[in-house]
């Protein structure tokens, strides 16, 4: 395709790019997509799980919550396969748009799972071959959508950054609030409750509780339907959004390494062995968190929830407190401190270590016979959002506007890196806990009590070290006697 069918500069306006819309759009339906499978996979491997005889064939909560991990890890590692395929050889366009298919080709082999394939091959095989297309497509494809929104701002624009982030977060959980709620139910066999069966008509209810609305191929096969969507969403803003040209992979190797350009990867990777224990922490609400909720009183606003809906809340509060965080917390606390992305980071660190003191003095009254009720686990929730919020969409603006202009999807992969060394750090310990008996060395409160202290630990460590970091910022079409002249921040 001829390349002036694309716009290649970002144009020179003060307002939203046109771009923006199709991006966010796409956005939201590949994380319902890809959210939906997450949170069901740990319950699905611990409760359903069956061989291809059909009888049950389930992992123990640590084997599996380690497989999730590593899963996880996998994924958010092939970003840095997917930035060097877009920014050096093919362009974010059509890495995304081929990686697309392959991921759409994942969710189908998942969906296969409770289909009559499952008695051919061994489900654990095609659970397998599914995660590995999905990692392959969603991690591949994940550094070029974010890098792909800041591409849209010029200088013109770029006091708009912030808010754009934000609203890319945003968009984000307004996929993952609508999957996670909708997709556990999917998964689990349904009891209609008293109240809809007297309100409901009867043919209704028959449906909603048919055996095959709630079934493996279709709580894995919806979230693959919704990332077809995606793809479809982003083709069409094909034409709106600015298409940054590859570099060639001779020029990319040489924009690498040269002298500047390590020493800017140097100081971007100071953040992430801090900002990876946060992400260790916080990914485990769709692995102990989900187990742990399994065995506590779950009856909340009048309705009966599955342990693996709990995680709904997360996106709920991150809707709720990204605007209160962008046009009420930081305007205020700027007013006494220069509150840098840093400092913001590091406020996030401190914040998730009290989320996890909570679900340890949670599993403190479980171990002791109690089954309390899952809003304790609902405030550790609205505690580990704000330390989201602080830590997340800061680190992935800060990503992009530190990096070169033509590195951005490889420097946006610092921010997937920490994202899958959290994930490594957290499957080590899971596999190492386990004992050949089938017990754990770290058992309930111990457990979450070990990752409080590793994270707090982590925070007075990024206290001390980040005060050295240098940085500047770069975007798309600023000037080379503007950027020589900025000064290190």
């Amino acid at each position: 395709m001829a390349k002036s069918e694309y716009i290649t500069s970002p144009p020179n306006i003060t307002g939203m790019p046109p771009g923006v819309p199709y991006i966010i759009g796409n956005e939201a339906a590949e994380r319902f997509s890809y959210y939906g499978m997450n949170s069901i996979l740990t319950i699905f491997m611990t409760k359903y799980l069956t061989d291809k005889m059909g009888s049950m064939s389930t992992m123990q909560p640590a084997n599996a919550e380690a497989w999730y991990h590593t899963f996880v890890s996998a994924l958010y590692f092939l970003p840095l396969v997917g930035a060097v395929l877009a920014d050096a050889v093919f362009g974010k366009f059509k890495v995304v748009m081929a990686l697309s298919i392959v991921y759409c080709g994942g969710h189908a082999a998942l969906a296969l799972i409770g289909s009559p394939v499952a008695h051919m091959l061994e489900p654990r095989y095609i659970l397998a071959i599914g995660l590995l297309l999905i990692a392959l497509g969603a991690g591949g494809i994940k550094p070029c959508v974010s890098t792909n929104v800041g591409d849209q701002f010029g200088h013109s624009n770029k006091h708009l950054l912030t808010r754009v982030f934000n609203w890319f977060y945003f968009s984000i959980n307004i996929g993952s609030a609508f999957s996670t709620l909708l997709i556990p139910w999917l998964l689990e066999p349904y009891k209609a409750s008293p109240w809809l069966s007297d309100h409901v008509s009867p043919s209704v209810v028959s449906f909603l509780e048919s055996p095959r609305l709630h079934s493996p191929d279709i709580a894995f096969g919806l979230p693959g339907v919704l990332m077809a969507i995606a793809t479809v969403v982003f083709w069409l803003g094909r034409k709106k959004f600015v298409h940054i040209p590859p570099t060639g992979f001779k020029n990319y190797m040489r924009e690498i390494f040269n002298r500047h350009t390590l020493k800017i990867l140097g100081n971007l990777l100071i953040p992430v062995p801090f900002v990876m224990i946060f992400w260790s922490l916080w990914q485990q609400n769709f692995s102990s968190w989900i187990v742990q909720a399994e065995s506590m009183d779950r009856h909340f606003l009048g309705t009966e929830w599955l342990s693996s809906q709990i995680q709904t809340v997360n996106p709920i509060f991150i809707l709720i407190m990204l605007p209160l965080f962008s046009y009420l917390v930081y305007p205020l606390v700027g007013r006494v401190i220069n509150l840098t992305p840093l400092r913001r980071i590091g406020a996030g660190l401190f914040v998730t270590a009290g989320a996890f003191f909570i679900v340890a003095m949670i599993q403190t009254r479980l171990d002791g016979g109690l089954k309390p009720n899952i809003i304790w686990q609902v405030w550790a929730f609205v505690i580990l959002t704000a330390g989201e919020v602080l830590v997340s969409p800061t680190h992935l603006e800060f990503s992009y506007t530190q990096a070169p202009v033509k590195l951005k999807s490889l420097v946006m992969c610092t921010y997937t890196i920490a994202i899958s060394l959290g994930n490594v750090f957290t499957a080590v310990v899971n596999f190492v806990i386990q004992n050949p008996d089938g017990t754990v060395k770290l058992q309930g409160t111990s457990y979450f009590m070990f990752f409080v202290w590793v994270m707090l630990g982590t925070g007075v460590l990024f206290a001390i070290v980040t005060p050295f970091y240098k940085g500047r910022t770069y975007l798309q079409d600023q000037p080379e006697a503007a950027l020589a002249a900025q000064p290190e921040v």
